[in-house]
């Protein structure tokens, strides 16, 4: 059964809902903060704490008004809480909240999606192990160039989800962090023990330093982090893709029973999830520029980063999100054809051979040039005339002077390029 999306959990992290009950939790923590200074009274705390409610829906309604997305938010607040919402925001400027209260979106979701990149790991680890040594060709450049195994392939992958996965906690840190400093970040209007107070019971840690914002480079390298983790998603679903073409067909994604790939042709089993996986990695890294763009702002703040940021940073998590879904089930499901990878590995004729054979020849004595010109031509001859490259080794008197029919026989043994695959399992921490 095909694995479907939902988007509850992630959906529910950038939803206005979670963003108001975000903003209340921080104003309510420092009127509790400014009580303990002695400058609320206690008794009004309580009123706000037990009042203290919003409705999205009223609150856009207010902002239809003011134009004003927190004045619309304190307004239907302290229609709800009376007289004692003249203690609630004090001090304080809108960007203490709007920062704050991003940041523990931001948290929120860098946990969501380090769950997710857990999860594929464990799988494409399962896949390592299950294929450790299962030959097949090595490529580059398209070009058919040694033997590893599709475990080792894996095992690629598998290191490469260590480093995302630490990425990802670097920028939950990075982002980890919030402002309760006033208009320009100076507590003209509020003093530091507010923001510690606020800070400390959200989980966050105040800036050093602020403006009337958070700078924008966290949130940049938070950005950044979403765009590598995808990109690394676009280079495995590329070679998913490659892998599954037909003159190769070497392993493929999986395809349900009643699913169809083409509406002209009924034969078509397209990477479908791959290509999409691939196509919205492409997303997530523009919206990564337009975050560094964001970095630079006037003096001690301007409007130009909000805007983008309503936009790009919902849409990077829960698009990496999805694709992280989807690539899991694609990895999970992979349909590994064994035969044709065997198949493929022989397609050239033993060519795969030619570094070894010259080695070998070199460790007799043979310059590497004349070693490399006699592998060369009986290579180039196995090409052109379809003959297996051994064949044509063992009728060269160049070759056969140097290399007795034991010694080529040892050369033509895939089982040399095994020999190393516990050992790089092991560095890979998969065994």
């Amino acid at each position: 059964m095909i694995e479907r999306y939902t988007l509850p959990e992630m959906g529910r992290i950038w939803s206005e809902e979670n963003k108001l009950n975000n903003w209340l939790k921080i104003e309510i923590l420092a009127c509790q903060a400014w009580a303990e200074l002695g400058e609320i009274p206690a008794g009004a705390v309580e009123v706000i704490k037990q009042k203290a409610a919003f409705s999205v829906e009223r609150t856009r309604e207010i902002e239809d008004q003011v134009r004003h997305d927190v004045i619309a938010f304190l307004t239907n607040v302290a229609e709800n809480v009376g007289e004692e919402s003249k203690y609630i925001h004090l001090g304080m400027t809108s960007s203490d909240v709007l920062d704050t209260g991003l940041a523990l979106q931001m948290r929120e979701a860098a946990g969501l999606i380090l769950d997710k990149l857990q999860r594929l790991q464990q799988v494409i680890g399962e896949q390592a192990r299950r294929h450790k040594y299962t030959l097949m060709v090595g490529r580059t450049h398209g070009v058919h160039a040694e033997p590893l195994t599709f475990g080792l392939k894996m095992a690629l992958w598998y290191t490469e989800m260590d480093r995302n996965r630490e990425r990802m906690e670097r920028a939950r840190e990075v982002i980890s962090y919030g402002k309760i400093s006033g208009a320009v970040g100076t507590f003209a209007n509020i003093p530091p023990v507010v923001e510690e107070y606020v800070c400390s019971r959200l989980g966050l840690k105040p800036c050093r330093v602020s403006t009337q914002v958070i700078q924008r480079d966290r949130h940049a390298e938070f950005l950044t982090a979403l765009a590598v983790i995808a990109s690394s998603l676009e280079k495995m679903a590329t070679e998913i893709r490659n892998l599954q073409r037909t003159d190769l067909l070497e392993a493929e994604e999986p395809f349900y029973q009643g699913q169809k790939g083409s509406s002209a042709m009924p034969h078509k089993r397209n990477p479908m999830i791959s290509e999409r996986v691939a196509g919205l990695a492409r997303v997530i890294r523009s919206n990564a520029l337009a975050g560094l763009e964001n970095v630079a702002l006037w003096h001690e703040r301007d409007l130009t980063h909000s805007s983008v940021e309503r936009v790009i940073i919902p849409d990077s998590c829960i698009l990496l999100d999805y694709i992280l879904d989807k690539f899991t089930t694609v990895m999970k499901g992979l349909v590994v054809h064994e035969e044709n990878m065997r198949a493929n590995l022989d397609k050239t004729l033993g060519l795969v051979f030619s570094q070894r054979l010259m080695l070998a020849l070199v460790n007799k004595g043979v310059l590497r040039e004349e070693a490399y010109r006699w592998v060369q031509r009986n290579s180039m001859q196995a090409w052109a005339e379809r003959v297996p490259l051994k064949e044509l080794v063992a009728r060269d008197e160049d070759i056969t002077r140097r290399l007795d029919k034991r010694e080529i026989d040892s050369i033509f043994d895939y089982s040399h390029y095994t020999r190393y695959v516990d050992y790089i399992f092991t560095r890979s921490g998969l065994n």
